[in-house]
């Protein structure tokens, strides 16, 4: 009995020191996913339209947690060998075919860059709203920051990191940024939901490209300008876009897609990620 109380409390110590470990009223993720819940949160995702997508140099690949199963992802390698990556993380739907398209489009536009868009679901992709809130809601803190460790040890400790994601990706492209340590050099975030507590912030050892949508109601103006006060007394830097757009703009497979929004992002966005990765 003894051994085992011993055990616990080791168990507890070590997720509570951990860089990941934050209260449930601080975490970030744990908000955007409680939105869920809301119905009006729901119905502002859209089922997105099916794509016919061919990998063209991309595939599937599995790669090691501190914790838990393997994770996996699909991996588009640079033509020659590069420690230079692009870590890519989805939307609420999870790892579809419409990441991965924009995995080998990013791959086509950056040259000489790895991308690996991960799967935060462990292969659970969404074809319904519902599907969509149960995986994102029942993804645990614990798997999630696992996967972006076993991430981080796969690329190898020269690694040179920015990461991309949009909508539940978008937040989680900014703790990906945080974790990533000295390894991260940039990151995008798509209107997902911002870090809060500034004592993590000032762990992010790059800056912030943040696009966001200024009709959206939940990741709304007053949120991201909340994010940009944290991000100043943190003394990290955040360059913030706000467009006149709905949640979901910059997706092509999204009945939301503003075309003219979304193709300014993506040329701002890759302007950023081209200047980080030379």
């Amino acid at each position: 009995m003894n051994h085992l109380r011993i055990t616990i409390i080791l168990l507890f110590a070590a997720l509570s020191s951990s860089s990941f470990a934050q209260s449930c009223c601080d975490d970030p993720n744990k908000k955007f996913a409680d939105l869920a819940d809301a119905s009006s949160f729901r119905s502002e995702h859209e089922v997105p339209t099916d794509i016919n997508f061919v990998p063209q140099n991309g595939h599937m690949i599995e790669f090691a947690c501190p914790a838990g199963p393997a994770a996996n992802g699909y991996l588009v390698p640079s033509k020659k060998k590069s420690k230079k990556w692009l870590i890519v993380i989805h939307e609420w739907w999870g790892l579809n075919d419409h990441i991965k398209e924009e995995a080998e489009k990013l791959w086509g536009e950056l040259k000489n860059v790895n991308v690996l868009a991960i799967d935060m679901y462990d292969g659970n992709v969404a074809s319904t709203r519902e599907e969509a809130s149960q995986y994102m809601q029942g993804l645990s803190t614990e798997r999630a920051y696992s996967i972006i460790s076993g991430v981080s040890t796969y690329v190898g400790s020269d690694a040179e990191i920015c990461t991309i994601g949009w909508c539940f990706g978008g937040g989680w492209s900014l703790q990906a940024a945080i974790e990533f340590g000295t390894k991260a050099k940039g990151c995008v975030m798509y209107y997902g939901m911002p870090e809060e507590d500034i004592t993590r912030l000032q762990k992010l050892n790059c800056d912030v490209l943040g696009i966001f949508a200024s009709q959206e109601q939940w990741i709304n103006p007053g949120v991201v300008e909340t994010f940009e006060v944290n991000m100043k007394k943190a003394k990290g830097e955040v360059t913030v876009y706000n467009f006149d757009a709905d949640h979901a703009f910059a997706n092509p497979s999204s009945p939301r897609y503003n075309e003219e929004a979304a193709q300014e992002a993506y040329v701002i966005a890759l302007e950023y990620l081209t200047k980080k990765f030379k």
